[in-house]
């Protein structure tokens, strides 16, 4: 089985992230209003939408860094508040690690993860346990690289990335939020989970199903 996947050939990884965040619009938005204003799933949908928008109008289907592009600039211009410069570095900073390659592995992977979450970081200055995206992406990377350094496959890491994600999401229920709006409600916030972990881990559960389709594929 092949472990590496030909990025001119993976720009419908993007796709499926479009479908997922509209198919939990209403999910979403549902999780942000327990204690947040209620449009995580709309704001997401939103610029998402504008995404396929973008990528309807090149005709043929980019590469996956082309892609991350479009989905980078659409949700940079399409989103309000924090959420759009937030997940539009992320993927901006995925796509710059992809750029001039032909093929990607389980090494170069995990660099673009890295390399997104650190820019993340720097806009929200977040940690692990303040109630935020970071709670499922930090185990979700942490997840990966201790698969990778134990031997496993691309395959296996990716798959140990989407476990480790879906526990940080629901980490947070019993978290009190520290960072944001929600941080008001002091230990009103516990017991809810935080819209952004949610979202996050929808992202990386597809990002990692579509490039494990697409390594059975090759």
């Amino acid at each position: 089985m092949s472990e590496a996947i030909e990025l001119d050939k993976a720009g419908g990884v993007v796709l499926d992230l479009i479908t997922v965040i509209n198919a939990n619009r209403q999910y979403l938005s549902e999780v942000d209003g327990a204690i947040g204003d209620g449009d995580h799933g709309i704001n997401m949908s939103k610029g998402f939408t504008q995404c396929g928008e973008r990528l309807a109008k090149r005709g043929a289907l980019p590469s996956l860094p082309v892609a991350l592009s479009d989905l980078s600039a659409a949700l940079m211009e399409g989103i309000g508040g924090s959420m759009g410069p937030l997940y539009g570095t992320f993927f901006l900073s995925m796509s710059d690690v992809f750029a001039g390659h032909a093929l990607l592995d389980k090494d170069m992977f995990h660099r673009a993860l890295v390399s997104g979450i650190e820019s993340v970081q720097e806009i929200g200055d977040a940690k692990i346990g303040d109630k935020t995206l970071i709670d499922t992406l930090v185990p979700a990377s942490n997840a990966y690289q201790a698969a990778s350094a134990a031997g496993q496959s691309f395959r296996d890491c990716l798959h140990a990335m989407i476990a480790a994600a879906e526990a940080g999401m629901n980490s947070t229920r019993e978290l009190r939020a520290r960072i944001g709006r929600a941080s008001r409600l002091g230990d009103r916030s516990i017991g809810v989970l935080d819209a952004g972990a949610c979202s996050s881990f929808l992202i990386l559960r597809s990002m990692g199903e579509s490039l494990v389709r697409l390594l059975d594929d090759a």
